[in-house]
C-alpha cells in the first residue's frame, strides 16, 4: 500500500516508517502537526504529547522533506483538548480534527494513498485517535510498533541506524544538563539501568524523554547536523527535573549515496512537488461519520414472509436472540436475507428497550463465504461504531449449508446484556501484535468476568496473510493471536479459557484435525507450565466442521491490501475461546460429580439416576465464579439410553427415527436439569441453547424441530420449570460435523454458563452431542453431526449441542 507517514521528528515515527517498508509498503508522503507559534517549544496539548507530534524540535522536521525526497504536509494546531475520554468521538474544535483536516488534504492531493503510519507503542489514546481519523477517511492505520517490547524496540532502533538525540527529559534518573543533546545509542545502557532501578520506559512511552531524529536509513539525500542548541530548564525539581533542548542552528549535510527511486515511483505526485513543504490551512471538517439509521439504503423485504425467531427464556442479565428465515427462497440472495434477519433482531432489541450497543457477541452464519464483503456491507448498516458507543460487539463468521436446510442465506445469533458494563478491545491498526479488526467487530468483549473472543485465524499480524505450512501451522498462529488478545486483559488462554470452539474446514482430513487438536493440547499444557503459579483450566474443546471459513483477505480486500485471490488464502481453522477472568488471574478448578438423588428428589423424565451417568459428565466448578459441565455419550451408551427411553408412551408415539431423536433430547434435558439443580441454578438463567444439525438431515428439518419442541414442551408441562409456550428456547444450525475431540466420535455433551450467586458471577457452560447413522445435532454453542456409518442399523445416531446458563 502507498502510505502517508505521521512524523513527529522522534525516533518512533521514523522507525515506524522503516517497519512499513519492511512489510512491503511504500512511503509516498509525510504529514506533521506543529504549534501555532514557531517560537513555542512546549504546548499543553494532548495531541502533541500522545500523538507524538512534538513541539520540541519541531523546527527541524521541515527538513525531512529534503532528507527523504518526499512531500511534507504540515498543519498548525488550531483546536484544543475538548474530548478527553479514551475512545474518541467526533468533537468540533477538538485538536484531533486538525489531524483529520491534514490527512484529508493529503488524500486529496495524492489519491493513491491507502494507509497512515504512526509510531504508537503503548498509548491507547494515540492509537484510538489515529484509527478514528483513518476510519472516517477510508484509510488503514499501520502501527507496527504497537505492543512491541520496548527494550527490543530500543535495541533494534539503535542497531538499524537511527541517529536520534534527546530533546526533552522529565523523569527520575534523567538530568537536563547531562542528557539533553545526547545520542540515543550512547544512552541505551543507561536507560536500561534506569528501567531496572525505577521502571523507566526505555522508549519514553511514559513521557520520560523525547527525541529528534537527525539521521536514519530513510534519509537518502541528506542528514541533519545540529550546530547549536540551548538547554531550557522548565522545572528545577531536585528529584525529576524537566528540561528542553531548543535548536538554535542546524544544517543539512548531503550524502554521497545516490538517491533511491523507490520512495518516489508511481506516487501520483508530480516531480516538481517532491521535497516541497505544504502548509494545510482550512476550517475544521464536518462530521463525516456514517449515519446511524439502520434503515438507510436497505433493501425492503416482504413483510408477509415467515421469519422464525429463537429467543432464550432468560430475560434478566444476559440472554440471546437467534433469527433465521424459514422456507426462504435462496434466490432472494444474501443481501435481502441478512437485511431481513438483522432488522428483525433490531426490532426485538427495541421491544426489550435495548439497542445494538447492548450486544456482546454475534454469531454470523452465511450460505456463501464468497459474499463475505457483501455481508459486511449489510452488517455495517445496522452495527456501527456510532450506534455502539460502548464498542462494537465481537463476532465469528462461518459458512454453513443454510440453503440446503431451507433456512435462507443468513442466520444470526446475538448475545445481549441489559446493562452497559461491557469493555471492548477493538484494535483497527495493522501491527505485529495480533490481527487487526478493520471490520465492524472487536477482538474481544469483556462482560462481568467473562471474555468473549472473536474467532481468530492463523493470520500473520503485520501482513494479514494466512501463514503457510498447513492446518497445524495455522492453529499455532491462531492460538498465538488468541494469547495476544488475552494478554491485553491480563490473562492467558491456558489459565483462563473455559471453552474453546475450533471451526475446521470441511477440506481437512481426519489426520489433519487430529494434528490440530494435538497443537491445541500442546499449547494449553506448555503455557500452563510456563505461567508461574498458574495451572491450566482444562477447557472444553468443541470441534465444528464448517462449509467454509473466512479467508485471509476477506476483511481487507475492499481496502486494497490484497489484490490477488486464490484457494491458498482459504483458512483451514478458526479458534474462538471464551475466558473467565479472576481478579488475581488464578482460579481453583474443582471437579464435581452428579449428586445421587434423595427419596424426595422429583424426577420429571423417565430416566432414573445411575452411576454410569457420571461417566458421561465432566463437571468443573470455580467456586463463586464459574461452573462448567460436559455430558458425553458414546455410541455404546446410546443404546442403553434408548432402551431406558423406549417404554415411555410419548416416545412410542413417534416414528422410528423421531423416537431415537426424542430419547436423546429427553436424556439431555434430564442430565442438564440434574446439573442445574445440583449446583443451585435454575432454567430461568439460561443464556443460549444451540443445536447444530447435520446437512444430511435437511429433508427432515421440520420434523427435527418439532421433535425438539415437543420434548421441551413435555418437560415444561411436567416440571413447571420452563415456559415453552411462547417461543422455542433453542437454535438449530446446520453444519457438516462436530465433536468434543478431533475423532468426532459419538458423544452427548451439555452445559450451561453465567449466573449470579454469592454476590459474584458464576458460569456453567457445556454442550451436548449425539452421533447417528442419519443425523447429528448440537446445542448451546456446541455442535453435532452424524454420518451414514455411525451407530449401525436404525438404532445408530449422532448429535451434539451446547448449553449456556
Amino acid at each position: 500500500m502507498k502510505v502517508v507517514a505521521l512524523v513527529s521528528g522522534g525516533k518512533d515515527s521514523c522507525f515506524a516508517m522503516m517497519k512499513c517498508m519492511d512489510y512491503g509498503h511504500e512511503i509516498v508522503a509525510l504529514a506533521n502537526l506543529m504549534p501555532i507559534d514557531d517560537s513555542v517549544d512546549e504546548l499543553d496539548s494532548y495531541i502533541c504529547f500522545f500523538l507524538g507530534f512534538k513541539s520540541v524540535g519541531h523546527q527541524i522536521v521541515v527538513s525531512y522533506a529534503e532528507c527523504m525526497g518526499l512531500p511534507l504536509f504540515r498543519r498548525r494546531i488550531q483546536g484544543s483538548m475538548r474530548h478527553q475520554q479514551l475512545s474518541y468521538r467526533f468533537t468540533s474544535g477538538d485538536e484531533v480534527e486538525d489531524l483529520f483536516v491534514l490527512l484529508k488534504e493529503v488524500k486529496q492531493q495524492i489519491p493513491s494513498i491507502a494507509a497512515v503510519s504512526s509510531g504508537a507503542i503503548a498509548s491507547d489514546y494515540q492509537r484510538l485517535r489515529v484509527e478514528s481519523v483513518c476510519t472516517r477517511l477510508g484509510l488503514v492505520s499501520l502501527a507496527y510498533l504497537w505492543k512491541e517490547d520496548q527494550i527490543s524496540l530500543l535495541d533494534e532502533m539503535v542497531g538499524r541506524g537511527i541517529l536520534a538525540v534527546v530533546v526533552k527529559v522529565a523523569a527520575l534518573g534523567l538530568n537536563p544538563e547531562k542528557h539533553l543533546g545526547r545520542e540515543l545509542g550512547d544512552l541505551k545502557s543507561y536507560l536500561l539501568q534506569m528501567n531496572e532501578l525505577y521502571g523507566l520506559n526505555v522508549c519514553g512511552e511514559g513521557g520520560e524523554y523525547e527525541t529528534i531524529t537527525l539521521d536514519c536509513p530513510l534519509f537518502v539525500n541528506a542528514r541533519i547536523v545540529l550546530n547549536k542548541f540551548q538547554v531550557i530548564l522548565q522545572s528545577p525539581d531536585s528529584i525529576a527535573p524537566v528540561g528542553l533542548l531548543h535548536p538554535l542552528n542546524f544544517h543539512l549535510e548531503c550524502k554521497e549515496e545516490a538517491v533511491s527511486c523507490q520512495y518516489r515511483e508511481n506516487n501520483n505526485f508530480s516531480s516538481d512537488k517532491e521535497n516541497v513543504v505544504f502548509e494545510v490551512d482550512g476550517d475544521f471538517a464536518l462530521n463525516c461519520l456514517e449515519k446511524c439509521s439502520s434503515t438507510d439504503h436497505i433493501v425492503d423485504f416482504d413483510t408477509n414472509e415467515q421469519i422464525s425467531m429463537c429467543i432464550s427464556t432468560c430475560r434478566r442479565g444476559t440472554f440471546s436472540i437467534g433469527c433465521w428465515i424459514q422456507h426462504s427462497d435462496a434466490s432472494r440472495g444474501l443481501q435481502n436475507d441478512l437485511t431481513a434477519v438483522l432488522r428483525k433482531i433490531e426490532q426485538q432489541l427495541r421491544n426489550d428497550g435495548l439497542d445494538w450497543m447492548h450486544v456482546l457477541y454475534i454469531h454470523l452464519y452465511i450460505s456463501d463465504m464468497k459474499q463475505f464483503a457483501l455481508a459486511n456491507e449489510v452488517y455495517l448498516r445496522f452495527i456501527t461504531e456510532k450506534k455502539c458507543y460502548l464498542g462494537v460487539p465481537s463476532r465469528s463468521t462461518i459458512e454453513v449449508p443454510l440453503t440446503d436446510a431451507v433456512l435462507g442465506n443468513a442466520y444470526v445469533e446475538v448475545l445481549v446484556s441489559n446493562d452497559e458494563s461491557k469493555r471492548v478491545l477493538h484494535v483497527q491498526s495493522i501491527s505485529c501484535w495480533a490481527p487487526s479488526c478493520i471490520g465492524p467487530y472487536s477482538q474481544a468483549t469483556l462482560h462481568k468476568e467473562v471474555l468473549y473472543m472473536a474467532g481468530q485465524l492463523g493470520l500473520d499480524p503485520p501482513t494479514m496473510l494466512l501463514t503457510r505450512g498447513g492446518p497445524a501451522a495455522e492453529m499455532d498462529l491462531a492460538l498465538s493471536n488468541c494469547e495476544a488478545v488475552a494478554n491485553c486483559f491480563g490473562c492467558s488462554v491456558a489459565s483462563s479459557a473455559v471453552f474453546i470452539t475450533i471451526y475446521c474446514s470441511v477440506s481437512l482430513s481426519s489426520s489433519e484435525i487430529i494434528a490440530i487438536q494435538d497443537r491445541l493440547e500442546l499449547f494449553i499444557n506448555k503455557k500452563a507450565v510456563n505461567e508461574e503459579g498458574l495451572g491450566a483450566v482444562n477447557p472444553i474443546f468443541l470441534f465444528v466442521v464448517a462449509s467454509n471459513l473466512p479467508k485471509g483477505y476477506d476483511s481487507y480486500n475492499d481496502i486494497g491490501i490484497h489484490e490477488t485471490i486464490s484457494d491458498t488464502d482459504i483458512a483451514n481453522v478458526e479458534v474462538k475461546p471464551v475466558l473467565c477472568l479472576a481478579d488475581n488471574g488464578q482460579y481453583e478448578v474443582q471437579s464435581v460429580k452428579l449428586c445421587k438423588p434423595t427419596m424426595d428428589t422429583p424426577n420429571y423424565t423417565f430416566f432414573n439416576f445411575s452411576d454410569w451417568h457420571n461417566s458421561c459428565c465432566d463437571i468443573k466448578l470455580v467456586p463463586a465464579r464459574i461452573c462448567m459441565a460436559v455430558i458425553s455419550v458414546t455410541i455404546d451408551e446410546a443404546a442403553r439410553i434408548y432402551s431406558e427411553a423406549y417404554p415411555f408412551p410419548s416416545i412410542l408415539r413417534c416414528g422410528n427415527s423421531d423416537r431415537q431423536m426424542k430419547a436423546i433430547v429427553f436424556f439431555l434435558i434430564y442430565l442438564a436439569d440434574k446439573i442445574i439443580s445440583d449446583n443451585g441454578f435454575t432454567w430461568q438463567e439460561l443464556k443460549n441453547l444451540r443445536f447444530y444439525v447435520l446437512k444430511d438431515l435437511v429433508a427432515a428439518e421440520n420434523t427435527l424441530f418439532l421433535v425438539f419442541s415437543d420434548a421441551f414442551s413435555e418437560f415444561a408441562e411436567m416440571s413447571k420449570k420452563i415456559d415453552a409456550s411462547e417461543r422455542p428456547i433453542f437454535n438449530l444450525v446446520p453444519v457438516l460435523g462436530s465433536g468434543r475431540s478431533a475423532t468426532m466420535d459419538g458423544l452427548i455433551t451439555w452445559g450451561r454458563t453465567k449466573r449470579e450467586f454469592r454476590g459474584g458471577r458464576g458460569t456453567l457452560r457445556g454442550f451436548a452431542e449425539a452421533t447417528g447413522r442419519k443425523w447429528r445435532r448440537d446445542a448451546m454453542d456446541g455442535s453435532g453431526s452424524g454420518g451414514d456409518g455411525g451407530g449401525g442399523g436404525d438404532g445408530g445416531w449422532t448429535g451434539r449441542g451446547e448449553g449456556r446458563w
